[in-house]
């Protein structure tokens, strides 16, 4: 059988930069509720890293840390520190406290440490590091979302409209074929055609058939046949968005490049920015990006044509 490697740690990531207001809508509502979202959010995911250097190397985790601010009407902010943790880890917790902490340490903030963990063991639910001696104790707890109990709740996930809820159901389905690849491509068409069915907007499934893409992999053959079965059903719908599917490779191509000039010519190039041209997938829209990130005299001038042209579209 060949081997395929999902890139789980890659769709969720692309999944959270995207989404993360949905991404806590979805798994975190009441968290959601408390944020100020018309103030904006900032990704801190260099600064993590830089925290992290001597963090082990291959494991399979996501970490992200974004600054939000709450709206409570006070001039206060707090750090989400998030993991997403694909496979059962021993230290998972312990790692939790040690990011917590430094986190802490370093921005004098406070900080919510939250945990989604999309492992295969059902009784695995680790959310808590902590230690006592001579009336000394420590102790972190911590938020989780274990995704195998969507399991109970599948009929859910098909009527939500929420980009996670086509992620948990790949995700899911994805741990489940990893021997049964044409039981992949079932399912990886039969999550597709339901954006379809429920409605979805072009540019919605355009940014979610990427994320599926990237986690449902297949081999070469089955990928060639989910292809054909999906031009077909394209063409019975009368609704090409995606095919031919090559589109959105030739639109990630032009995104990349955008992203590349714009850091090559300004440096310093927001993170939201770069989050709202990977959403774009018209790739005359693209091509006449890329044009003015190469001609605009600075990174203020080209967010204003972008912001206009949002707004004109």
């Amino acid at each position: 059988m060949t081997e395929v490697r999902a890139d789980y740690d890659g769709a969720w990531k692309e999944g959270v930069e995207q989404y993360f207001e949905a991404f806590l809508a979805f798994f975190f509502p009441e968290i959601q509720a408390e944020i100020d979202w018309p103030r904006g959010y900032e990704f801190l995911d260099q600064e993590l890293q830089q925290l992290m250097r001597e963090s082990e190397v291959g494991k399979q985790f996501v970490d992200k840390l974004i600054k939000v601010w709450l709206n409570d009407g006070k001039e206060t902010w707090l750090l989400v520190h998030l993991e997403i943790q694909s496979q059962v880890d021993p230290s998972f917790a312990k790692r939790m406290f040690c990011y917590h902490y430094r986190i802490f340490d370093r921005y004098n903030q406070e900080v919510v440490s939250l945990a989604i963990l999309g492992d295969n063991q059902a009784n695995w639910r680790s959310q808590e590091y902590s230690y006592e001696r001579w009336g000394c104790r420590l102790s972190l707890q911590f938020p989780i979302v274990k995704l195998l109990d969507y399991e109970a709740h599948w009929l859910e996930l098909e009527q939500s409209d929420s980009p996670f809820a086509v992620l948990v159901m790949a995700h899911l389905r994805t741990q489940a074929t990893t021997q049964d690849l044409a039981g992949r491509l079932r399912w990886k068409l039969s999550l597709i055609k339901r954006m379809y069915e429920l409605g979805y907007s072009r540019d919605k499934i355009f940014q979610l058939f990427r994320l599926l893409d990237r986690l449902m992999t297949l081999p070469p053959d089955l990928d060639l046949d989910f292809k054909a079965e999906f031009e077909r059903f394209e063409a019975k719908q009368e609704m090409r968005y995606i095919t031919s599917i090559e589109r959105i490779g030739i639109a990630e191509g032009i995104q990349q490049s955008i992203a590349q000039v714009l850091e090559t010519r300004f440096k310093d190039v927001s993170p939201e920015l770069i989050e709202q041209l990977n959403k774009i997938y018209d790739n005359p829209r693209l091509k006449h990006l890329l044009e003015k990130a190469i001609t605009t005299e600075s990174i203020v001038e080209f967010q204003q044509e972008f912001s206009q042209e949002n707004t004109e579209n």
